[in-house]
């Protein structure tokens, strides 16, 4: 049974209900709403990112579809089996997710790509909602620090316990393991704090872990 989500006027947190608004204002055949999860509700992997790119999810209306962190993505999951099909950042593009499922910590655009503290408290039951109803999930990756930390706080553990390190394994009694990479942002590939290479040692342990079940 799939997650509860936000509607589409989800009116939790006040500044990003107005920056949505603003939008479809502006941009009336974008989606402009919260962006739901993408993949099979039976998957192992649970990716969760921090947010929708403002010409990115939040113009397509699907997570990380349409601009450069999904380029990154979506290559790494293909070349690691967890994606069939061609992906042409567009939510219509026939791309399918096996055994893997992806998400974001925050379901609305926030401006500059920096949601507040208390805008991933609220969204948090969201999160929540969907690691509970993913009967097989192994394994949740956490894209960045907020990513990590709203993860960690929705499977009521302690961050103190769980801190974020680039390529951490953090296997957690009786839960998923939690695992940790720099987001796929094009920020953090242009400085080189993340490059291809590094992203794609975490995916080789994540395929590794679930291969040996």
């Amino acid at each position: 049974m799939e997650p509860s989500q936000p509607p589409r006027d989800c009116g939790l947190c006040p500044r990003l209900g107005e920056f949505r608004e603003r939008h479809r204002a502006a941009e009336p055949g974008w989606h402009n709403a919260p962006v739901a999860s993408f993949g099979p509700l039976d998957a192992r992997l649970l990716v969760v990112g921090l947010a929708p790119g403002l010409r990115g999810a939040n113009r397509t209306g699907r997570p990380f579809t349409g601009d450069y962190a999904g380029d990154l993505l979506y290559a790494t999951l293909l070349d690691f089996d967890f994606a069939t099909g061609r992906y042409d950042r567009r939510a219509d593009d026939g791309l399918a997710l096996v055994d893997c499922r992806v998400t974001n910590a925050v379901r609305c655009v926030p401006p500059e790509n920096r949601p507040l503290g208390a805008e991933a408290n609220a969204c948090r039951r969201f999160l929540a909602g969907e690691i509970e109803a993913m009967p097989r999930l192994a394994v949740i990756l956490a894209l960045g620090t907020v990513a990590h930390a709203s993860v960690v706080r929705a499977l009521g553990r302690r961050l103190a316990d769980l801190k974020f390190g680039h390529g951490a394994m953090h296997p957690l009694d009786g839960g998923p393991v939690l695992a940790d990479s720099y987001h796929c942002s094009r920020y953090n590939l242009n400085t080189g704090r993340l490059t291809e290479a590094m992203f794609h040692a975490v995916f080789a342990i994540l395929r590794e872990t679930l291969d040996r079940g």
